[in-house]
């Protein structure tokens, strides 16, 4: 009887799991907001004591009712819906063909000779490089925004690629040969495994250029978007619309690469490697 009791009044296995991962993740959230909380504290007391010019570098306080203003308004969803779909659109672009190019460029040493050192140096050009050339030859419309964002995320993604089939141990594409696989089969069991820790990181950072070239491509004829937003703060004078459009760019990237790392984690389960994450 005393045991049925025990048990009745001990919480159940589940209800504890989800529990402690609950306390985990608000622990984790608390410790990734710490740094940037302290420093917008510190921020506004520096502005509140005189020690900044709260014209050219207006307060936290001000920058957020700049925030909050815009979107009562509307128009920062607008804004932010015009340029994450830019982004979206040219991260799938990029990613696609540079995945095709660093494939191929990586798995045939002589294609990678003689097509390799001019992607090299067209990694080179800074992105506003490209604009008067894009406008020539694609407009001042989106798919001149879509191809300037495509090509910042194809540079760190196809290096990814071909870095990462480069390093693949010798000795364990030699086993996969001596089990007689086919092309196909060595690819699908020995390269893409030990091709994908370094593929995704590198999706990571393609993205991280997307968000980057988004507002060189947004300097294109934009009316909409957080580089117009920017861009408009500026020529008006307004430095709260300028620090409230890069804080949204810095948490709209941040959840974007959030939602990539949790979406590419299953993939990597199979590793047995030192995480500092527990």
């Amino acid at each position: 009887m005393t045991n049925a009791v025990e048990e009745t009044l001990q919480p159940s296995a589940p209800a504890t799991l989800s529990g402690g991962l609950a306390t985990r993740l608000a622990s984790k959230f608390v410790v990734a907001v710490a740094v940037p909380v302290l420093g917008l504290l510190l921020w506004e007391l520096a502005a509140s004591a005189g020690w900044l010019n709260a014209r050219l570098m207006p307060p936290p306080s001000r920058t957020f009712a700049t925030l909050w203003s815009l979107t009562e308004t509307g128009e920062l969803y607008r804004h932010i819906a015009a340029t994450t779909l830019r982004v979206l659109i040219g991260f799938a672009v990029g990613v696609a063909a540079a995945t095709v190019a660093g494939a191929i460029v990586g798995y045939f040493a002589t294609l990678r000779r003689l097509v390799d050192p001019t992607l090299q140096a067209l990694r080179a050009i800074p992105s506003i490089a490209w604009v008067p050339l894009f406008i020539l030859w694609f407009g001042i419309f989106e798919t001149s925004k879509v191809v300037l964002i495509a090509v910042g995320v194809f540079f760190p993604v196809y290096l990814g690629v071909v870095g990462a089939i480069l390093s693949v141990d010798r000795k364990i594409v030699e086993v996969g040969r001596m089990f007689r696989l086919s092309g196909f089969a060595l690819v699908r069991r020995i390269l893409l495994p030990a091709v994908l820790p370094t593929y995704i990181v590198s999706l990571r950072a393609g993205l991280g250029l997307g968000w980057m070239f988004v507002v060189a491509a947004e300097f294109m004829g934009a009316s909409e978007g957080l580089g117009y937003l920017l861009i408009d703060g500026q020529q008006l004078g307004k430095p709260d619309q300028v620090l409230a459009s890069i804080i949204v760019f810095a948490i709209a990237g941040k959840l974007t690469d959030s939602i990539l790392l949790a979406a590419t984690a299953p993939l990597l389960r199979w590793q047995d490697n030192f995480r500092q994450e527990h």
